[in-house]
């Protein structure tokens, strides 16, 4: 089904732009009338059958962006600021969002909330696209007439979560792609170039130097099929078996455990653990979802079982009308800043307020350690490469040297 891009007013005058699949050009003028729209210009989309079939193939693979997510939540929440009804509000985000994936669920949600559904309803039967952060947060909004405050909160939310996570995984891309390279650039001397060393030295019969000794049986490793063929089948199996295990209530706990323990890596992803269980725990308190409810909800999206498991302590000690502050202490997770600031949130009154300074301090933490990290991660990178690149060189020109001194 083709694509328009279309321009139209709205009853308002307002001019709203958009995209949408018809029929044909017809088809889409009668649906926009019937949105109330009135058309001022509409341009059909290149890219054929075959790209839009592919595109809905793929499309299925790739779920809601986080960034569409946060577009929807402050269109929505503008509108309903603007007093316009939800099921219209639904009706025009559907067709304004440009997300394949958002689109049809935009639809169903709207067909269910024109049915009697509450939009925390309907939302919460997509538990891949609205989490139950989302979910919970509308609710909230819904019962206490705040909704469009509570849409923006969470755009806000979802704005900060996602640019930290794209703060990390911008940080490790070059170590990562250097470290893929110089892998490579092995392979490539090892495959091509050094069996010719090999068979030269060979035929000399020479007694080589051990590092020649080390390189040629190395080569010899790589380039046989059978070596290749068993080298790959236990990685293959690890990586399963690995998989199986962190699949597991204890094998998750012990890898999450460990990740808190390693050097460097640990204390920064920990300092993100931190960061997210405050921003998260202080926007639910914000926006008026009580307590145990916000507790059990960060608990589920913390992403790590040790932090999990320092949240449930948390509500036990809720539950039974203690202080937040003590059993976060008791876990040796937070530092002492986050518990006495968090124990002044409590003791004023202001405990989300308390939470979101705690998450911003830690998210310039996280900001300082990035930094700090790919500063040294890029001479250790480069030496590494360097001891690589030095064994080869050594291996191979050492017989030369001999080779030379006998022939003086």
């Amino acid at each position: 089904m083709p694509s328009f891009a279309y321009q139209a007013k709205d009853a308002s005058g307002k001019t709203v732009n958009g995209v949408i699949e018809a029929e044909n050009e017809r088809v889409l003028r009668t649906k926009l009338r019937e949105m109330n729209y009135y058309v001022t210009g509409i341009t059909q989309k290149g890219g054929g059958v075959l790209n839009s079939d592919l595109s809905a193939i793929f499309g299925r693979f790739k779920g809601v962006g986080e960034q569409s997510l946060v577009v929807f939540s402050r269109q929505f929440a503008t509108m309903i600021n603007a007093g316009l009804a939800m099921v219209r509000c639904l009706d025009v985000l559907s067709v304004q969002t440009e997300d394949s994936q958002l689109k049809p669920i935009l639809i169903a949600i709207r067909r269910d909330v024109e049915g009697g559904a509450t939009l925390a309803n309907a939302l919460g039967k997509y538990p891949r696209t609205f989490s139950p952060l989302f979910v919970n947060m509308v609710r909230a909004g819904e019962l206490g007439g705040i909704l469009d405050d509570v849409l923006n909160r969470l755009a806000g939310f979802l704005e900060k979560d996602f640019n930290l996570k794209k703060k990390v995984k911008s940080a490790m891309t070059y170590p990562i792609v250097i470290l893929v390279m110089a892998v490579l650039i092995v392979l490539f001397l090892v495959t091509f170039i050094l069996p010719t060393f090999v068979q030269m030295f060979e035929s000399m019969q020479m007694k080589l130097p051990l590092p020649t000794q080390i390189l040629i049986s190395f080569t010899k490793a790589v380039r046989n099929p059978l070596v290749d063929v068993v080298a790959i089948t236990v990685l293959i199996v690890g990586f399963i078996l690995f998989n199986r295990y962190v699949a597991t209530p204890v094998g998750r706990r012990q890898f999450d455990a460990f990740k808190l323990k390693l050097p460097v890596f640990g204390m920064l992803i920990r300092k993100v653990a931190i960061s997210r269980f405050c921003r998260t725990l202080g926007t639910l308190l914000q926006s008026g979802v009580p307590i145990m409810q916000a507790l059990e909800i960060v608990g589920k999206a913390s992403g790590n079982e040790v932090v999990a498991e320092t949240v449930s302590k948390v509500r036990d000690s809720v539950r039974e009308g203690e202080s937040i502050a003590v059993p976060l202490q008791l876990s040796g997770l937070f530092p002492p800043l986050v518990t006495q600031m968090v124990s002044v949130g409590e003791e004023t009154g202001n405990l989300d307020g308390m939470l979101a300074k705690i998450a911003d301090f830690y998210d310039t933490e996280v900001d300082y350690m990035l930094a700090a990290l790919t500063q040294l991660l890029e001479p250790l990178m480069i030496l590494g490469m360097g001891f690589v690149v030095g064994f080869i060189v050594i291996s191979i020109f050492l017989p030369l040297y001999q080779i030379i001194g006998n022939i003086h």
